[in-house]
C-alpha cells in the first residue's frame, strides 16, 4: 500500500533541496573569485609589495591601491595591460631626478629598482603584448633586467638606463680613472648583461722592517774544543721601506716597493769557537805554489787545520818558510801548496815543485 509523504517530510526535503542549492552557489561563486583573483607584486619605488586583487589590468589595480600617476611617473607594464596571476608591477615616480639629471629611455629620469631582477625582471621586460593585453598593441618594454656586481656584492636590477655608465649613475656610482667597470661605462644595456664595478685606490705606506745582523766566527787552539768566546754581540738594525699599494674594494690587493732607507745599521756579532790543537807530526812530499787568494805567506793543506803553522823545508837546499794554513789543496798527490811569496823562499817559481819536509 503506498503511504503519502507527510507535510512535516514535504518540509524537510525542501530544506534539505534548499541546503544543497546554497552550498553548489557558495562552491561556484567561491570558484569564481578563485578564478579571476591574481596574486600579484606591487613595486612602488623600490619597495616591493605582495598583492592579491580581482583587477583586470594594471590601471585598475592602481586604482584600488590608491595610487594616482601623475605625468611624469612610469609604470611597467602599462595600465592598459591585463592583469595576469604572478604579474609584477613597478610604479616609479617621474618626480624623483637621479644623480645626473639623466633621461632614461621613456623620457623621464633614469631609475634602477634594486631586488627585482631574476624571474621578476623577465617578466616586466618581456613584450606586454599577450593574450591579456590591451586590444590594441602597446609594444615592448624598454626595461631592462641585469645583474651587477659592486665591490663583491649582487644585486639583481631593472633599470631604464640605456648604457653601463647611466646605470652606475643611477646607483649612485661615478668610477673614476683608477676604477674597474666591466664592461665599459660606454657599452649599451642588454638583457642578463652582467656589470662588474670594482672600486680601486692607492695609497702610500711605510714599514718599518728589522734588518737581522750577520755573525762571524774564528777558530783558536787557544781554547778548549767546542769552548764559544763572544768577542761582540750582534745588534740588529732597522729600515724603513715605502710601498705603493693597490686597494680594492677596501682591501689591499698588492704592492710595489718604492723606496728604502736604512735607520739604524746592524752590527755583526764575532764570537770565537775553541778546536783540537793539531799533534805534532812531520810529512814529505811535493810542494807546488798557486794564485793564493790574498797575500802573505799561507798555504793550503789537504787536511791540516786552518790557523795551523807550518815549517816547510825545502830538501835540495836546506831553505825553510813558515806558513799558515788558511785554504784547501792540492788534490793530485802533492802534500801542500804555497803562494807565490812562501815558494820563491825556498825555491825558484820557475821551478814549479819541490821536495820539501813538512813539520808542525
Amino acid at each position: 500500500m503506498r503511504v503519502r509523504a507527510t507535510r512535516l517530510r514535504r518540509l524537510r526535503i525542501r530544506k534539505a533541496v534548499g541546503h544543497t542549492s546554497l552550498a553548489v552557489g557558495v562552491l561556484a561563486a567561491g570558484l569564481l573569485y578563485l578564478s579571476v583573483e591574481k596574486n600579484v607584486t606591487l613595486v612602488v619605488n623600490g619597495r616591493p609589495e605582495s598583492v592579491r586583487t580581482l583587477s583586470g589590468s594594471v590601471g585598475q589595480l592602481l586604482d584600488t591601491r590608491g595610487i594616482t600617476l601623475g605625468p611624469r611617473d612610469e609604470v611597467v607594464p602599462p595600465p592598459a595591460t591585463s592583469l595576469a596571476d604572478g604579474m609584477t608591477v613597478v610604479v616609479v615616480d617621474g618626480d624623483v631626478v637621479t644623480a645626473t639629471g639623466q633621461q632614461g629611455s621613456q623620457g623621464v629620469g633614469v631609475w634602477v629598482v634594486d631586488g627585482v631582477g631574476g624571474p621578476f625582471g623577465k617578466l616586466m621586460a618581456q613584450p606586454t603584448e599577450s593574450l591579456l593585453s590591451a586590444d590594441s598593441p602597446v609594444g615592448p618594454a624598454r626595461e631592462v633586467d641585469a645583474r651587477v656586481v659592486v665591490k663583491g656584492k649582487e644585486h639583481d636590477v631593472l633599470t631604464n638606463a640605456t648604457t653601463v655608465r647611466e646605470l652606475l649613475s643611477a646607483m649612485g656610482i661615478t668610477p673614476d680613472g683608477n676604477d674597474r667597470v666591466q664592461p665599459s661605462p660606454s657599452t649599451p644595456l642588454h638583457q642578463d648583461l652582467l656589470i662588474r664595478f670594482a672600486k680601486i685606490r692607492f695609497v702610500t705606506r711605510t714599514e718599518t722592517v728589522v734588518v737581522p745582523f750577520t755573525s762571524f766566527t774564528t777558530y783558536s787552539s787557544r781554547l778548549d774544543p767546542g769552548a764559544v768566546r763572544i768577542v761582540r754581540a750582534g745588534v740588529p738594525g732597522s729600515m724603513l721601506e715605502t710601498f705603493r699599494v693597490r686597494i680594492v674594494n677596501g682591501k689591499a690587493a698588492s704592492k710595489t716597493l718604492l723606496s728604502r732607507r736604512v735607520v739604524t745599521s746592524a752590527v755583526s756579532a764575532r764570537r770565537v769557537v775553541g778546536r783540537s790543537r793539531p799533534q805534532p807530526g812531520s810529512q814529505t812530499g811535493e810542494a807546488s805554489w798557486y794564485d793564493a787568494p790574498g797575500t802573505g805567506l799561507t798555504a793550503a793543506s789537504p787536511w791540516l787545520p786552518f790557523g795551523t803553522v807550518v815549517t816547510v823545508t825545502d830538501l835540495a837546499n836546506g831553505l825553510s818558510v813558515r806558513v799558515v794554513i788558511n785554504d784547501r789543496g792540492p788534490f793530485g798527490g802533492r802534500i801542500i801548496d804555497l803562494s807565490p811569496e812562501a815558494f820563491s823562499a825556498i825555491a825558484s817559481l820557475a821551478a814549479g815543485v819541490a821536495q820539501v819536509r813538512l813539520t808542525w
